[in-house]
């Protein structure tokens, strides 16, 4: 069973929807700014979740990971990198370019005034610690 679970707004038009399924640019693509979801691993340790996102090319100040309610959110943008922005050459391109959101849900056991983010080679790693309640606990066997 997952400890974070992904949490997803529910769309809100038709609209929206078609948006999202029409932007994944399959053919050809265009400049314009796109949604996409960068991918997302969560380990769980004996003291704490570690989430680590791949955001490649990013820079700090390009992500931001927020907490509101029990949800997680990590959110940023990668903009166009063009060269000349008189530059029509492109003719193909399979890199993902605008904003993205990811959300999840947490446990209810963890502290989430203590959550540390870290950037490093294009990787965000976050540790959501447990709170004591969570951690798991030995119980001794006494013999009578």
């Amino acid at each position: 069973m997952f400890a974070l679970t992904r949490y997803r707004r529910p769309s809100t038009s038709l609209a929206s929807w078609m948006d999202e399924v029409l932007n994944d640019n399959y053919l050809w693509p265009s400049r314009t700014t796109t949604s996409w979801s960068p991918r997302v691993d969560v380990v769980e340790e004996k003291d704490a979740y570690k989430l680590h996102a791949e955001l490649p090319g990013l820079e700090k100040k390009d992500i931001n990971v927020a907490v509101d309610n029990g949800v997680l959110t990590i959110s940023g943008e990668r903009a166009f990198e063009s060269k000349d922005e008189k530059d029509d050459s492109y003719r193909h391109y399979e890199r993902s370019y605008g904003t993205f959101t990811r959300s999840f849900k947490l446990p209810e056991h963890v502290d989430v005034n203590k959550i540390k983010a870290s950037h490093k080679n294009g990787v965000l790693e976050l540790s959501i610690p447990k709170t004591e309640l969570a951690k798991p606990k030995q119980i001794e066997v006494k013999v009578d």
